[in-house]
């Protein structure tokens, strides 16, 4: 048997955010990022119509980017303090993840990060808070899935936390809150959306629900990204549908090992971070090649969604991988590893570490290909060098 968990109401298009005049409660905690909801006037506008549902509110300010779990801690203390019924968070993925760990040890103040890190393993939420999620960017869509990212930085391990509980109640999808994103996160951020609907379409877990979900995520991904790009408002609109549909594929079918990779990853090299989505489009094409060997049908699938024509499967997938690389190289994003700054030496001094890590991520069990920690290590070498992904 299988499930498939939505937030009970979307509301999306431009001027979504007044919805939150029609919550009820009496206190809302608003969480967010840095400083762009704030001075855009997001912020403002949130507030006041959270207050025009007769809300006291609280704002919990400065998540950083791949929040921390002294962030989540820290948050959650002052939601304690506060007792809000309704989060409210607003953002891009960070600060939405965030607020999704508070919420849990708001009202599990005994559980502990360990407990969490336990895939489906969180205590029942809702009896003293439910949720709401307003995202800014268009790439991760946890306004509408059954996932949080936490990073333990005295590890270099992001940590991807999953249980239907921290599902949204409430998502509210403005475009006009994506037309402020910056060109690269623009970039990084539709990869990651892209990434999602993919690894969604090939997990082991996808199904007749999930499927058309993720398909037309990837058909507007590849229609609309590049203009979005260039700064076509109509495209950051439709991204950011984009990016929501798929949500709703991968929190119900969940992800694979370009994910795994990605988390391990993000956070490991002291010569340089790699943001979330760049991470995924680097090795997106060199996982698909992996893959390919027992998923070449379900990529095919995918290539002729969205107009490739070819011989066969493995024609299909191969073309479908050079115009992920295009897109890459079109939207600023390097083709490996190397070439977006990590030092070799440094690279092959953790790699082992990394591999074993990314084989033990949660993402790892629903990609369409086992994968051993020798492999890992194997592959994540072609993603450093640029090599041809062959075993």
């Amino acid at each position: 048997m299988s499930r498939f968990t939505l937030p009970r109401d979307i509301y999306y298009g431009k001027g979504a955010l007044e919805n939150l005049k029609n919550l009820e409660g009496k206190k809302a905690v608003v969480v967010v990022g840095g400083g762009s909801m704030k001075k855009f006037g997001f912020l403002d506008t949130i507030t006041d119509y959270l207050g025009q549902a007769g809300m006291k509110v609280r704002l919990i300010e400065n998540v950083e980017p791949d929040p921390s779990v002294e962030t989540v801690k820290r948050g959650a203390e002052i939601m304690r303090e506060f007792g809000p019924d309704w989060i409210v968070s607003v953002g891009g993925g960070s600060p939405i993840d965030a607020a999704k760990a508070m919420w849990a040890f708001y009202e599990h103040p005994e559980t502990t990060f360990e407990d969490l890190c336990k895939p489906f393993n969180f205590p029942k939420l809702r009896a003293k808070a439910r949720f709401a999620a307003i995202p800014s960017t268009s790439g991760t869509a946890t306004e509408v899935t059954a996932f949080s990212v936490i990073t333990d930085y005295s590890k270099g391990i992001k940590y991807p936390l999953a249980d239907f509980e921290i599902t949204p109640d409430v998502a509210i999808v403005d475009p006009v809150l994506a037309e402020t994103m910056p060109k690269t996160l623009t970039a990084h951020t539709g990869m990651d959306a892209l990434t999602h609907a993919i690894e969604a379409y090939v997990s082991t877990l996808s199904g007749p629900f999930t499927d058309p979900l993720a398909i037309k995520a990837i058909q507007m991904v590849m229609t609309y990204l590049p203009s979005s790009y260039k700064g076509n408002k109509n495209s950051r609109e439709q991204m950011h549908y984009a990016q929501c549909l798929a949500g709703m594929a991968f929190s119900n079918a969940l992800l694979g090992i370009v994910h795994s990779m990605a988390h391990k990853t993000g956070a490991a090299f002291d010569t340089g971070h790699i943001p979330h989505g760049c991470a995924n489009a680097i090795y997106l094409p060199y996982v698909i090649k992996f893959n390919a060997k027992t998923a070449a049908r379900r990529y095919a699938d995918i290539a002729r969604a969205i107009g490739i024509s070819g011989s066969d499967d493995n024609d299909l997938t191969e073309k479908l991988c050079r115009l992920i690389s295009a897109y890459n190289a079109e939207l600023g994003i390097p083709p490996t590893l190397a070439a977006f700054g990590i030092e070799e030496a440094e690279f092959k001094a953790k790699l082992s570490v990394i591999a074993a890590n990314a084989v033990g991520d949660a993402c790892t069990g629903s990609n369409p290909r086992a994968i051993t920690p020798s492999e890992m290590e194997k592959l994540l070498c072609c993603c450093y060098y640029g090599s041809e992904v062959d075993f």
